[in-house]
């Protein structure tokens, strides 16, 4: 249950600085999805949030 809280976490941290994680090369990962689809386009960061959430894992048994 832990794990799926990091992961959602992970993903919310990936959408509110997206911009920013892209110049870094986040959100460019293979395993990351983007599609149009009636006009608009979405983005599925899978492989980003799973970075992300190991970093914050990591983190967290740091602390």
């Amino acid at each position: 249950m832990r794990w799926l809280i990091v992961f959602l976490l992970a993903f919310l941290v990936f959408q509110g600085l997206a911009g920013w994680l892209r110049r870094i090369g986040l959100g460019r990962l293979p395993g990351d999805f983007s599609f149009r689809w009636r006009g608009r386009e979405y983005h599925l960061p899978i492989a980003s949030s799973l970075v992300l959430s190991l970093i914050a894992m990591a983190i967290g048994a740091l602390i």
